[in-house]
């Protein structure tokens, strides 16, 4: 008998006892690399709860979530200031019409269309919809598209009919509907996190005050002009806070993707909100 299995013997531990715990390491340490990331890290990486998709889209791809995010922060907060009047600015960002199509509307299509790639419905549904918003803010605002011209009262002012109540009144019902699908998407996010809770919480007042200004600017009574400015600075306000909370978002995201030394919290609520099938 070898002396090194003596010492083993000496000390309780034969040759198959290593080979046993050999196995049993290899086991966890394969288990280990399994598992790619928590629920809580998957709900903070895709804004949306886990779900089981086929494939290794997820190690094969990137994340197309911060993209969307870049987007809707580079064309929402411009146009928070531009309703607030911050530097005399003003017209709802005019001037800002090409970053609504390409940074806005391209950018968040883009990264919908990303997301159920990699089978996550929820974050896919919201941006697609929020980039079609965007799409469709610059278009209005497009004089080429005859959104606003089609009610001028003189053809040679085509602006003429961004005072026109009809114009007016109509385009506060499509801002009502945003403002429905914002709440649905709010109760959909308690599943996910605070940060994400917070972007359509205060995306809520926002379109409920832009839906009263113009509704206030159809109307021909005394002191309404005054009114609706009024209104349009609260959802330039409003907007703020969730373009803080988008930030705050994209910067958390973008730690964990590079693994920042400093990573910070959103508010994980996948254990307080729990999933239906979790409650079998």
């Amino acid at each position: 008998m070898s002396a090194t299995h003596n010492e083993f013997v000496t000390n309780g531990v034969s040759p198959n006892d290593l080979e046993s715990g050999k196995t049993e390491g290899l086991r966890e340490l394969r288990s280990a690399q399994s598992i790619t990331m928590t629920p809580e890290l998957f709900e903070k990486l895709y804004l949306s709860p886990p779900n089981k998709v086929e494939g290794n889209l997820r190690r094969t791809f990137g994340n197309p979530t911060p993209m969307a995010l870049v987007g809707f922060l580079l064309s929402l907060m411009p146009l928070a200031c531009d309703l607030m009047g911050w530097r005399g600015a003003g017209d709802f960002g005019v001037a800002q019409i090409s970053v609504y199509f390409f940074m806005g509307g391209l950018l968040m299509f883009l990264s919908g269309i990303f997301e159920w790639v990699l089978g996550n419905s929820f974050p896919a549904t919201v941006f697609c919809s929020f980039g079609g918003f965007w799409f469709s803010f610059g278009g209005i605002l497009n004089p080429s598209f005859g959104a606003y011209s089609f009610y001028a009262t003189d053809p040679q002012k085509p602006t003429t009919g961004l005072a026109n109540a009809k114009f007016n009144a109509s385009l506060g019902f499509w801002l009502v509907v945003m403002g429905i699908l914002a709440f649905v998407y709010l109760i959909c996010a308690l599943r996910t996190n605070i940060v994400f809770v917070t972007i359509f919480l205060s995306l809520l007042p926002a379109f409920s005050m832009l839906t009263a200004a113009f509704w206030l600017q159809a109307e021909d009574f005394e002191g309404n002009a005054a009114k609706a400015n009024r209104m349009f600075v609260g959802a330039g306000a409003s907007l703020i806070v969730t373009c803080a909370a988008g930030w705050y978002m994209l910067v958390a995201i973008l730690f964990e993707i590079v693994d920042f030394p400093i990573q910070l919290p959103v508010g994980d609520l996948s254990s307080v909100f729990k999933g239906r099938r979790s409650m079998h």
